[in-house]
């Protein structure tokens, strides 16, 4: 008999939470006649969608994609759309990790959601090392190029990732992008509007 490590037993037991969660919150919204198929058929029952973030190096997996494809409708790329991905040098962009979630996603008919464009995490070392104008200018060319790349592939996107901090204190997080003004937000909305309206 196989151990699984407490540390997998634990991801799998939340994750098999979330989805019992979701299914009674799906079932329970929906008449009992009117029971579906897919996570995804049944949130569409009721004008939603049920996505998924998909990692680019498990798209080879048959399994993985079975079931992506099967019970979701929308599809977030994992990290391959992230700054460190799409930006691993400045001004050298990088859209083939990317590519690969729209392209399959697009192909199969799912929809897929932009993540992220601005964010504290996962920026490349080059963006860590930077403050003030020149991040400000790093972050709106890197927003533009990024966004215009995907111009009208991807339905939505997460312009701004995890700006405030965690533990109820509602304020900001304290960031190299916060430290570049107060209103790095509505710049990076801004910005991404112009590029991909």
């Amino acid at each position: 008999m196989t151990r699984t490590p407490a540390r997998g037993r634990t991801a799998l037991a939340a994750a098999t939470l979330a989805v019992a969660t979701t299914l009674a919150c799906l079932t329970a919204a929906q008449p009992a006649t009117a029971a579906e198929s897919t996570l995804g058929a049944a949130a569409a029952q009721s004008g939603r969608y049920f996505g998924t973030a998909l990692a680019g190096g498990r798209l080879g997996d048959s399994t993985y994609t079975t079931i992506a494809n099967r019970e979701f409708s929308m599809v977030t790329a994992e990290n391959e759309m992230k700054q460190d991905a799409t930006e691993p040098n400045q001004n050298q962009f990088s859209y083939a990790s990317g590519d690969q979630i729209l392209n399959w996603a697009t192909s199969r008919g799912k929809r897929v959601r932009g993540h992220t464009l601005a964010w504290h995490g996962q920026q490349p070392t080059w963006m860590q090392n930077m403050s003030g104008s020149a991040l400000r200018s790093a972050m709106i060319n890197h927003v533009t190029q990024v966004a215009t790349h995907y111009k009208g592939k991807v339905y939505a996107w997460d312009v701004v990732n995890e700006a405030y901090a965690d533990g109820g204190s509602g304020g900001r997080r304290d960031s190299n992008l916060q430290r570049t003004g107060n209103d790095w937000i509505e710049v990076a909305f801004k910005t991404a509007r112009a590029a991909d309206p």
